[in-house]
C-alpha cells in the first residue's frame, strides 16, 4: 500500500469509485433501443450536458499537466481558451441547429445527408482510427502519475500485474461498467460530478498553497510576477512553440470547431440536448467554464513553482518519461507529502475522477459511431433490441481495444509524445469534410474524399518526420523548427477544401442523387 496514504484517504478513494459506479448505474437504468443508450432518450437538462462537455476534454494528464506548463514556464497557456471560448460561440449559432434538426447519432451523418454514404463512412473511420489512438495514449500517460499516487501494490493488483497495466485495467475497467449498463446518460451525470470534484480540487489547491509560502497569496503573486511566471501575452508570430496569441485566438479557435463540432467525442453530448435552444445554452456555459478552469490549474502551477523554491521535495522527482515530463509529477508529489490526510484522498479523487471522466467518454463516442455509422447501415433486418445489445457489446469491444492501445504503446517514444497532437492529424480532415457538406453541398462525395485524405497525408508528413529521431534533425536543419499543434487543425482544412476544389474541376460530380436516410 502507498505509505503515504491514511486509512481515511483509502476510504474516500474507495467511497468515490464505488459511489461513482453506482451512480452511473443508476441514472442509466431503463435502457431501451439506441436512441436511449447514445442520447440519452435526449431529456437530460442542458446544465448537465454542458458541465459534460468540459469534463469529456479534461483529461487526467490535462489536471496534472497544466499546472506542469506553468511550473516550467508561465500562463501563456490561457492564450489558447481564447480560441476555445469564440469556437463555442461559433458553433452554437451556426452547427446547433444542423445537430438538432431531426434524429441524428453523429455529426458524419450530416456528410451522408449532403454528399453521400463515402465520406460519412471515411470521416467515421478517421474518428475511430485516430481517437483510439489519441485515447489509449492519454490512459497511459495518465496512468504513470497515477501509479505513482496509489502505490506499486494497488497498481500492480496484489503483484499480478505490470503497475502501470493494472492502472490501466482499474480504470478502464470501472468506466467500462456504468458505460456497459448506462451509456451516454450515466457518462453525462458522472461527468457532471466528476467535474465539480476536479474544479473543487483544483479550487482547494489555489487557496490552500498560499498558506504554506511566506506572505500568503500577495507574497506568492509578488514572487511569481518578479520570475516572469505570471507572463499571460506573447503577441510574436510564429508556427512553432511557445504558444502565442495567433496560435490561441486563430488556430484554437479552428481546433475547438473541430473538436466540439466535427468530432463524435463531444458532439455526441450536444446531440443528446432536448432542443436547439438547449444545445446552445450547453455549449455557452462550457464556454463559460472552461477559462476559468484552465486559470485556476495554471495558477496552482504557478503557486507550485512558488512553494518548491523554498521546500525540498520529499519524493525526487522523477525523470521524465516517454510522454511525460518531469514536472507533470510536481502536483502528484505535492498532493502526496504537503497536504493532509483526507484532504490528500479528496485531491487524489479530483486526478482520478478526470481520468474516469475522459476514459468513459472515449468508449461510449467510438461505440456510437462503430455502431450507427457503419454497422446499421450494413445490417438490415434487425430490431431495436439487436442493435441496442450490440452497442452494449462494442462498448466491450473499444474499452479493451484502449487498454491494449494504451499497453501496446508504452515502448513507442515517438507515440506517446504525441498524445496531444494524435488527433489534430484527422481533426482538419473532419472539420473540412463537414463544411463541404453543409456549405459546398456541389463539391460532390468524390472531391471531398480526396480532399479528406489529402489533409490526413499532409498533416501526417508535417507531424512525423519531425517527431521520429531518425528524421528529426533533418526536419529541424531543413525547416527551422516543427509545427506546433494549435497550427494541425487549421492547415488540415485548408488542404480539405483546397484538394476537394481542385478534385471537382477536374472530375466534376454527376448529378445529385437523393441519399438514402439513415
Amino acid at each position: 500500500m502507498n505509505g503515504y496514504f491514511s486509512i481515511g484517504d483509502w476510504l474516500v478513494i474507495l467511497a468515490y469509485l464505488g459511489g461513482i459506479v453506482a451512480l452511473g448505474v443508476w441514472f442509466g437504468k431503463d435502457q431501451r433501443n439506441t436512441r436511449d443508450y447514445f442520447l440519452g432518450s435526449r431529456n437530460i437538462p442542458w446544465w448537465g450536458i454542458g458541465v459534460s462537455i468540459v469534463a469529456a476534454e479534461t483529461s487526467a494528464l490535462t489536471i496534472i499537466g497544466v499546472p506542469a506548463i506553468a511550473y516550467g514556464g508561465n500562463i501563456v497557456f490561457i492564450q489558447m481558451i481564447i480560441g476555445y471560448v469564440i469556437a463555442r460561440i461559433i458553433l452554437a449559432v451556426v452547427m446547433v441547429p444542423h445537430y438538432l434538426s431531426g434524429e441524428i447519432y453523429s455529426p458524419y451523418q450530416l456528410l451522408e445527408t449532403h454528399l453521400g454514404r463515402g465520406p460519412r463512412r471515411l470521416a467515421g473511420a478517421f474518428f475511430l482510427f485516430l481517437e483510439t489512438m489519441a485515447a489509449g495514449v492519454r490512459v497511459f500517460v495518465a496512468c504513470i502519475p497515477i501509479r505513482l499516487m496509489l502505490g506499486e501494490q494497488v497498481c500492480s493488483l496484489g503483484g499480478l500485474v505490470d503497475p502501470i497495466l493494472g492502472a490501466i485495467l482499474i480504470f478502464v475497467g470501472l468506466s467500462l461498467l456504468y458505460t456497459y449498463i448506462g451509456g451516454v446518460k450515466a457518462v453525462i451525470w458522472t461527468d457532471a460530478v466528476q467535474f465539480g470534484l476536479f474544479l473543487a480540487g483544483g479550487i482547494f489547491a489555489l487557496f490552500y498553497i498560499p498558506t504554506l509560502v511566506d506572505g500568503g497569496w500577495a507574497g506568492a503573486m509578488a514572487k511569481a510576477g518578479e520570475a516572469g511566471k505570471l507572463v499571460w501575452l506573447n503577441t510574436s508570430f510564429t508556427f512553432s512553440a511557445p504558444i502565442n496569441i495567433w496560435m490561441g485566438v486563430i488556430g484554437g479557435t479552428v481546433m475547438v470547431l473541430s473538436t466540439h463540432g466535427a468530432e463524435q467525442l463531444i458532439v455526441q453530448r450536444v446531440l443528446a440536448c432536448k432542443n436547439v435552444a438547449d444545445g446552445r445554452k450547453a455549449l455557452a456555459l462550457s464556454a463559460v467554464l472552461i477559462f476559468p478552469l484552465f486559470l485556476i490549474f495554471l495558477l496552482v502551477g504557478v503557486l507550485l513553482w512558488v512553494f518548491y523554491q523554498s521546500h525540498p521535495f520529499q519524493i525526487p522527482l522523477p525523470e521524465g518519461r516517454p510522454g511525460i515530463k518531469s514536472f507533470d509529477f510536481v502536483f502528484p508529489i505535492f498532493m502526496m507529502t504537503e497536504v493532509p490526510h483526507i484532504l490528500k484522498g479528496f485531491l487524489i479523487v479530483a486526478i482520478l475522477s478526470a481520468a474516469m471522466s475522459s476514459i468513459s467518454s472515449a468508449i461510449t463516442s467510438l461505440a456510437s459511431v462503430s455502431t450507427m455509422d457503419f454497422i446499421r447501415q450494413m445490417v438490415k433486418g434487425k430490431d431495436e433490441e439487436y442493435f441496442l445489445q450490440f452497442s452494449k457489446y462494442s462498448t466491450v469491444f473499444w474499452a479493451a481495444v484502449l487498454v491494449g492501445t494504451a499497453w501496446l504503446t508504452r515502448e513507442v517514444t515517438f507515440v506517446l509524445n504525441a498524445a496531444f497532437s494524435l488527433r489534430g492529424l484527422t481533426s482538419g480532415a473532419l472539420l473540412g469534410g463537414l463544411i463541404l457538406a453543409l456549405f459546398g453541398r456541389g463539391v460532390g462525395a468524390r472531391a471531398a474524399m480526396i480532399g479528406m485524405t489529402a489533409s490526413l497525408l499532409v498533416m501526417n508528413v508535417i507531424y512525423w518526420p519531425a517527431n521520429i529521431p531518425a528524421t528529426k534533425e533533418w526536419w529541424l536543419r531543413t525547416f527551422g523548427g516543427e509545427v506546433f499543434w494549435p497550427w494541425f487543425t487549421l492547415i488540415g482544412t485548408v488542404v480539405t477544401l483546397g484538394v476537394a476544389w481542385l478534385a471537382k474541376q477536374v472530375w466534376p460530380p454527376p448529378a445529385a442523387v437523393p441519399a438514402e436516410k439513415s
